[in-house]
C-alpha cells in the first residue's frame, strides 16, 4: 500500500532515498562484466557479438544473420493490424511536427570593422540507436530516437534490437523503424549492442553518437565508451510526479502511479498534494485498480518500496519539493496548472491538467519520452533534434579589427605566456 507523510523533514528523506535508488551499491562486478564485453568486441568484432548472443540471449547466429533482411522488413507490415499501423503512422507524423519547430539553425552577425561571427550547425555522420527488446516491444522508443535523428539529418542512422525466439524482432518494432526511415536493423542486444556501435566491427558500423534506454549494463556500456562517441544520457528507471489540489480526481491520479509503477520494479511513482481527503482516496483507489492488475506483482514492487504521497500545506510547498526531486514526469493535475507553472524549475517534461496523462507524451503528443532520469532534470533535457547535432563557431576579423584589438589580445597572451599567440597577432599588425 503506498505511504501516506506528512512532515516536510521526512518527505525530503524519502524524496531523497527514491532519487538514490539507482546507486547500486553492487555496482563493480557489472562494471567489470561490461568492460570485459566491450574491450572483447573491440578486439574480436562479429565473433564477439555472435559469442554474447549465443551466452546471453540464447540465440546462437552468424554473422550474416545480424543484420535484418529486407523480407523480414517487408513480412512485418503483413503481421500487425491496420489499426496499430495507422496508429504508428500517426504518431510518426505528430513526433516530426514537433520536432521540426526546434531545428538548431546556423547565424551570423556583422558587426564594425568587418567583423563576423557566428554558429554552423551539422548533423553528426552516423547515429546509432539501442531499442530495448526481450519479453516486450517498444515501437513508440523507435520513434522517438529515429525521427529527431532523420528531422537532423543524419546521413546514415542504424539500430539495435535484441532477437527474441529464433531471432525474430517484434514486427511493431520493424514497422516503426520503417516508418520513421529506419532500414539498416541489426539484431544485437545488450552491452555488446553498445560496444560495437562505438567501435564498429566487420558488420556493424561505427557510429557518432549513441542513444536509447537500456538496463544497468546497456547503460553501463554507454557510460563507458563516451568520449569515443557521443552518448543521449545515462537512463536510469522510470519516474513520475503528481502534483494535486482538492479538485484532482482520485482514479485518474491513481492510474497514472500505476502506469508509471507497471514500467519497472525501481519506477518511482510519487503524489504529492495540498488534499489529505484525495491522498487516502488514491491510496485507496490504487489498492483497488492493483487487484485485478495484468503486471501486479513487478507493480506492486514498485509501489511498495519506491511509491509515495506527501501531504502539503501549500502548492509553493508541492513544487519546492518537486524541484528537489527533479522528476523525469511531472503531472500538474491541480485548478489552475499555468498559475504553477512558474514555481516549476526542475522536470523532463510537465503535463499539464486532468486531461493530460503521461501516456499522452509516451506515445502521441510529439514531445520526446526520451527523458532525464534520478534527478538529471536539474541540469538535463530531453532527446531532440539537437542530440544528433553539433555546432561550430564562426569568426572573421578584417585587417581593422584585428589592429584595434591587437593590443588587447596580446596582454592576455603575455599574461599566461604565451609569446607565440602574442606573436601571431603582433606580426599581422605592425
Amino acid at each position: 500500500m503506498l505511504r501516506i507523510i506528512d512532515q516536510q523533514t521526512e518527505a525530503q528523506i524519502e524524496l531523497k532515498r527514491i532519487g538514490d535508488r539507482t546507486h547500486d551499491s553492487d555496482i563493480e562486478p557489472k562494471e567489470n562484466t561490461v568492460r570485459e564485453i566491450v574491450t572483447t568486441v573491440k578486439e574480436k568484432g562479429d565473433q564477439a557479438l555472435i559469442d554474447y548472443t549465443a551466452k546471453f540471449d540464447r540465440q546462437i547466429l552468424t554473422a550474416d544473420q545480424l543484420r535484418v533482411t529486407g523480407s523480414e522488413l517487408d513480412a512485418a507490415y503483413q503481421q500487425i493490424s491496420q489499426d496499430l499501423l495507422h496508429a504508428i503512422q500517426l504518431a510518426c507524423e505528430k513526433i516530426e511536427a514537433f520536432h521540426r519547430q526546434k531545428v538548431p539553425k546556423s547565424w551570423v552577425q556583422f558587426e564594425a570593422n568587418e567583423v563576423v561571427l557566428g554558429k554552423r550547425y551539422t548533423p553528426v555522420d552516423r547515429a546509432g540507436l539501442y531499442v530495448p527488446g526481450g519479453l516486450a516491444a517498444y515501437p513508440s522508443t523507435v520513434l522517438m530516437n529515429a525521427i529527431p535523428a532523420k528531422v537532423a539529418k543524419v546521413p546514415r542512422i542504424v539500430m539495435v534490437t535484441p532477437p527474441g525466439e529464433d531471432l525474430k524482432i517484434n514486427p511493431a518494432v520493424l514497422v516503426a523503424a520503417q516508418e520513421a526511415g529506419i532500414e539498416e536493423i541489426y539484431r544485437l542486444g545488450g552491452a555488446q549492442a553498445i560496444a560495437a556501435l562505438a567501435y564498429g566491427t566487420e558488420t556493424i558500423p561505427k557510429v557518432d553518437v549513441i542513444t536509447g534506454p537500456g538496463n544497468i549494463y546497456v547503460t553501463l556500456a554507454k557510460k563507458m565508451v563516451y568520449g569515443i562517441v557521443g552518448i543521449d544520457s545515462l537512463a536510469g528507471p522510470s519516474e513520475v510526479l503528481v502534483i494535486a489540489d482538492e479538485t484532482a480526481n482520485p482514479v485518474f491520479v491513481a492510474a497514472d502511479l500505476l502506469a508509471q509503477a507497471e514500467h519497472d520494479p525501481m519506477a518511482a511513482a510519487i503524489l504529492v498534494t495540498t488534499d489529505r481527503n484525495l491522498a487516502q482516496k488514491v491510496q485507496q483507489e490504487v489498492s483497488k485498480q492493483l487487484e485485478n492488475h495484468p503486471r501486479k506483482t513487478l507493480t506492486e514492487k514498485a509501489i511498495a518500496h519506491y511509491g509515495l504521497i506527501i501531504v502539503t500545506d501549500s502548492l509553493f510547498s508541492a513544487a519546492e519539493l518537486s524541484n528537489l526531486f527533479a522528476p523525469e514526469h511531472l503531472e500538474l493535475e491541480v485548478a489552475d496548472p499555468w498559475g504553477l507553472i512558474e514555481q516549476i524549475r526542475h522536470a523532463g517534461a510537465i503535463f499539464l491538467g486532468s486531461s493530460t496523462p503521461e501516456a499522452v507524451g509516451d506515445y502521441l503528443a510529439g514531445p520526446n519520452h526520451t527523458l532525464p532520469t534520478s534527478g538529471a532534470a536539474r541540469y538535463a533535457s530531453a532527446l531532440g533534434v539537437e542530440t544528433f547535432m553539433k555546432h561550430s563557431s564562426l569568426i572573421q576579423y578584417s585587417a581593422t579589427a584585428l589592429k584595434q584589438m591587437s593590443s588587447t589580445i596580446q596582454i592576455l597572451a603575455q599574461a599566461e605566456g604565451l609569446h607565440s599567440h602574442r606573436d601571431s597577432v603582433k606580426y599581422r599588425t605592425e
